[in-house]
């Protein structure tokens, strides 16, 4: 007689993460992955404890696919502008897990991997060290702010989006220019959120960079 299948954790990772691109963390669940893989949960529970501790491991394998091959070039605020970028465009990929880290965070090699850069960068930037666990957490809270809101924007499906800009018109374009006069004054330059998400993306992270700057003796 054969014996049930054994998975191993990459394959159970894997499966997990084709399941979150189409789902979200709150309809994701332990019974469903294990029903994806032909198993029973009971199986899962030797890799993973809880939910939770899997969804950080799915998490933590993107940020080590964004740290692959990652180089340190330039000054601080250039290393951690590559590297916000970076995680950007991995999460991008994955939009639904942005969400996951966003929420759960991660304790694995990859969130390591983050956590030395980040501070690596900040104490090159001659920041005294008390104060660098301080800016990292700001830097943490904002990059995985903008990043989980920008995927949020790209897990819509086109019905979704076309309806949200028909709101958007009616809801700029047709404002009441006595009960919202700035709001009718701008009308026109106003853009949909979803529009230069990189430019702000980078602009944002721009300022706070520059703020940290300043606090530089």
């Amino acid at each position: 007689m054969t014996g049930r299948r054994r998975w191993s954790t990459e394959e159970i990772l894997d499966t997990a993460a084709e399941l979150l691109r189409t789902s979200d963390a709150e309809s994701f669940s332990v019974r469903k992955l294990a029903a994806a893989l032909g198993t029973d949960s009971s199986s899962l529970y030797r890799h993973f404890r809880n939910k939770t501790e899997l969804l950080r491991a799915v998490a933590d394998r993107i940020l080590l696919a964004a740290m692959d091959g990652y180089r340190p070039e330039g000054d601080w605020k250039q290393r951690i502008t590559a590297l916000a970028l970076r995680l950007r465009e991995a999460f991008g990929e994955q939009p639904q897990l942005a969400t996951v880290w966003g929420r759960y965070a991660s304790g694995g090699t990859g969130s390591r991997l983050v956590m030395e850069e980040l501070l690596q960068a900040l104490r090159a930037s001659g920041l005294p060290d008390e104060e660098v666990p301080v800016r990292y957490h700001r830097i943490v809270i904002l990059l995985a702010a903008l990043i989980a809101s920008e995927a949020g924007i790209g897990t819509i499906t086109p019905e979704e989006y076309e309806q949200g800009m028909e709101l958007f018109r009616v809801a700029v374009l047709g404002a009441d220019p006595e009960r919202f006069p700035a709001l009718a004054h701008f009308a026109r330059d106003i853009r949909p959120l979803g529009a230069d998400r990189r430019a702000a993306f980078e602009e944002i992270l721009a300022a706070q960079l520059a703020h940290i700057e300043a606090q530089i003796p």
